[in-house]
């Protein structure tokens, strides 16, 4: 397997991680995003991406008309359509690669648009957050073809491992992980925040240490409040498809759903400004203290 030419749709923080990242090893490299098109955020994000030596396309045909692998980085709410979109336009042998956080059910309806086009559609379970890691971040690959492309993206620098030639599979393992994840994060900002409220995180916290005494609960929570208020809207979306993967395999996403609504209404507080000009490592107090007052108001 070849690929010599990227096609990044979807140019956001993990878009312009990989492009940044895969750039180099490429013989040409461009991208598309729905914000090249508006007009409040098409000369900033156009710059940035000429600044990073990424040709900015003017559609999604034109990017895929141009790429003989097109890596998908959109947020999950997103993934069907925009495979589905690709497909109109890709290329017979491109490989089409979906970073998106989605059920096993959506990923297979995107790769039976994308394989009725000739091109090849790999999935990908990206395994944690995208940003410690860069490129290097660690995946799972699926498809007829993940076992071909695996070494390809190991030898540009990747940390991919194909887990099954079956559609789903490597989509599966990632949201079920990401019910665990998400959930700690919804968990521990209701927890903590509750205790706040009471007066009571100094007897919390400790009980919770000496349960669990591998965690640093108290730098754990600053990092999942801060994950949270930044991309909560993300994690949200990426939480109700994990609802759709537990309704996929027969059972009713009580606790899936709870975290999607805790992730959200997280995001939404963040919309309104409630976490405005906090510093970057602010403690998890000043996040729960600032839902404290949101919430006397």
């Amino acid at each position: 397997m070849e690929a010599r030419r990227l096609g990044i749709v979807g140019y956001g923080e993990v878009g312009k991680t990989f492009a940044a990242g895969l750039k180099a090893r490429m013989a040409g490299a461009c991208a598309w995003d729905l914000k090249f098109a508006q007009v409040a955020t098409s000369a900033a994000e156009r710059a940035h991406a000429e600044q990073q030596g990424i040709r900015a396309c003017r559609s999604m045909q034109e990017l895929c008309e141009a790429s003989d692998l097109v890596i998908s980085a959109v947020t999950a709410s997103n993934t069907l359509a925009v495979a589905q979109e690709a497909a109109r336009f890709l290329r017979p042998d491109t490989v089409f690669l979906d970073l998106n956080s989605a059920s096993p059910g959506t990923k297979q309806k995107a790769a039976a648009a994308v394989d009725a086009r000739g091109a090849f559609y790999v999935e990908a379970g990206v395994m944690t957050s995208v940003p410690p890691y860069g490129i290097r971040v660690p995946m799972l690959l699926g498809g007829a073809k993940a076992a071909e492309l695996a070494p390809l993206l190991v030898a540009w620098g990747m940390d991919a491992k194909a887990v099954s030639e079956k559609l789903g599979v490597a989509s599966a393992i990632k949201m079920c992980r990401s019910v665990m994840i998400k959930g700690l994060e919804a968990l521990v900002i209701e927890s903590y925040t509750t205790a706040r409220a009471y007066g009571v995180e100094d007897h919390v916290l400790p009980t919770l240490q000496e349960t669990f005494p591998s965690i640093a609960w108290d730098e754990q929570g600053a990092y999942f409040f801060s994950r949270v208020v930044q991309h909560g809207q993300r994690r949200a979306e990426e939480m109700r498809e994990s609802a759709n993967t537990v309704r996929e395999a027969g059972f009713e996403p009580l606790m899936t759903a709870a975290i999607a609504q805790k992730q959200q209404w997280v995001a939404d507080r963040a919309r309104e400004g409630v976490f405005a000009d906090l510093p970057r490592k602010a403690k998890w107090q000043e996040y729960a203290d600032r839902l404290l007052a949101w919430r006397k108001k």
